[in-house]
């Protein structure tokens, strides 16, 4: 954790933004798999771990602006959980470590709620997103969880993002110590995939690469030949072929909770095949494109759009695609071939801060998502600051079930060139990524270098 004061300045922040109010915190509980006492790996809520630090179980929090107090609820343990987990520090000596001096036991907080109600303060809550803190909710305040999201305090979530958005140099840090353990997860994959191997045991070397630092992962692990499926988490044991792809998206979470992200595509065999080094080599300048235009006041929107029409422009030269590539870009068109959106914020969260919605975090207060298909899922487009982490992840996929919808609706016919998309419909997809910081000056890349071409990829794996 950092120190004591880091902590305290930050809930002194979120104080003043609000001005008055009581701000209610949820740490998590463990939850079981498949009955209590077999749970999965405990995350603590990482708001509450922004303003408290506490990873910890069995956790509430207030900040009650209007009386200035600030506590922490939960239960010491009792004799019988001490003989399972060994003597734990106490809920007052993990709170005086962020400078917090009141605590009570987990009981009252509920009480503690509901007197402040009654008494006509301004209750505050963020989205919950555990079934848990649902039921508390309707418990506490009597919302009914169909209705929690669309009642959470907007000024509450804008003060949280207005402040998590922005990384300081000791969480800067803290993301490159992951970042930098990510790239060695992919460097690890690139040397282990042969003809022969499995999915599921590239799996097991990526995660274990983490578990050497006794990292966790940020987020389930991407290893699939089907590269044309964005977010694929199941592993096949079927060996792997010599001509197939590897699309490795992964990232571990240091001990204090920092993501990192990367994605590889990496070849099967010693090498890429020819077709496979001209898509990749596409897809290295639209990446570049992205890279090149990184500064604080650029709409990420705009590179956005600069990637696509990178890729529009590699499309059209392999035959794929005729006509302007900007304006193919702006309709839309070019989303066949990158239905996504470029990148987004992370720190705490891999997509950080996206369960209090992506809009509030990436974009400009009464800016909403384009309707066009790929466009609307563009998490990050507002303007670049100083202190804004984030990805940069275009893609390149050729998706037959795509192709033959829009064939069929004869939708982009002066830009995509159908007749020819066929004889690439068993090609996959293929995606770049890296993790980016915007400062004063412009922006840099965060973390080690990890191999983005085509021939640095084909070295490791040779290595």
């Amino acid at each position: 954790m950092f120190s004591k004061e880091t902590y305290i300045a930050r809930r002194k922040v979120l104080k003043e933004r609000m001005g008055g109010g009581l701000l209610i915190f949820l740490g998590n509980n463990f939850t079981g798999m498949n009955y209590a006492d077999n749970a999965y790996h405990f995350r603590q809520d990482s708001t509450f771990l922004y303003y408290f630090a506490s990873d910890y179980e069995g956790l509430a929090a207030v900040i009650d602006v209007d009386n200035d107090k600030e506590i922490i609820f939960g239960d010491e343990l009792t004799i019988d959980s001490i003989v399972w987990t060994g003597v734990q520090p106490t809920i007052k000596e993990k709170s005086e470590r962020v400078g917090i001096e009141e605590t009570r036991p987990f009981a009252d907080f509920a009480t503690y709620v509901k007197n402040a109600q009654a008494k006509g303060q301004e209750i505050h809550f963020l989205p919950p997103y555990r079934g848990e803190h649902q039921v508390w909710l309707q418990e506490l305040l009597g919302i009914n969880p169909a209705e929690q999201e669309a009642k959470a305090s907007l000024k509450f979530i804008k003060a949280v993002v207005a402040q998590r958005n922005y990384k300081s140099e000791e969480e800067i840090a803290q993301i490159e110590e992951a970042v930098n353990v990510s790239v060695d997860m992919h460097c690890a994959a690139m040397r282990a995939v042969r003809p022969g191997t499995t999915e599921a045991e590239i799996v097991a070397v990526v995660q274990a690469e983490a578990q050497k630092h006794n990292f966790g992962l940020s987020f389930p692990i991407i290893a699939t030949i089907n590269g044309q499926t964005l977010h694929n988490h199941a592993y096949g044991t079927a060996p792997l072929k010599e001509g197939q792809m590897l699309l490795l998206d992964s990232g571990c979470e240091n001990a204090m909770h920092y993501a990192g992200d990367l994605t590889t595509t990496m070849p099967v065999g010693t090498h890429f095949t020819e077709q496979q080094r001209t898509v990749c080599n596409i897809l290295r300048r639209a990446h570049l494109t992205a890279v090149n235009n990184l500064r604080p006041g650029i709409e990420y929107r705009e590179v956005h759009k600069l990637v696509l029409t990178e890729i529009a422009k590699g499309m059209i030269d392999l035959g794929l695609m005729k006509g302007d590539p900007v304006e193919a870009t702006v309709q839309g068109a070019t989303c066949m071939f990158m239905p996504h959106g470029l990148g987004h914020m992370m720190g705490l969260d891999v997509h950080d801060m996206e369960n209090l919605g992506e809009v509030n975090v990436g974009y400009e207060d009464g800016r909403t998502k384009s309707p066009l298909f790929g466009w609307k899922s563009l998490r990050l487009a507002k303007a670049l600051e100083p202190g804004f982490v984030f990805t940069v992840e275009p893609g390149i996929y050729f998706i037959p079930d795509l192709i033959d919808k829009w064939r069929a609706e004869k939708q982009f016919t002066d830009f995509i060139c159908y007749d020819k998309l066929d004889a690439w419909k068993n090609f996959g997809g293929m995606r770049g990524e890296e993790d980016y910081l915007v400062f004063e000056g412009g922006a840099r890349r965060l973390g080690k270098y990890k191999p983005m071409s085509p021939e640095e990829i084909e070295e490791v794996r040779n290595s």
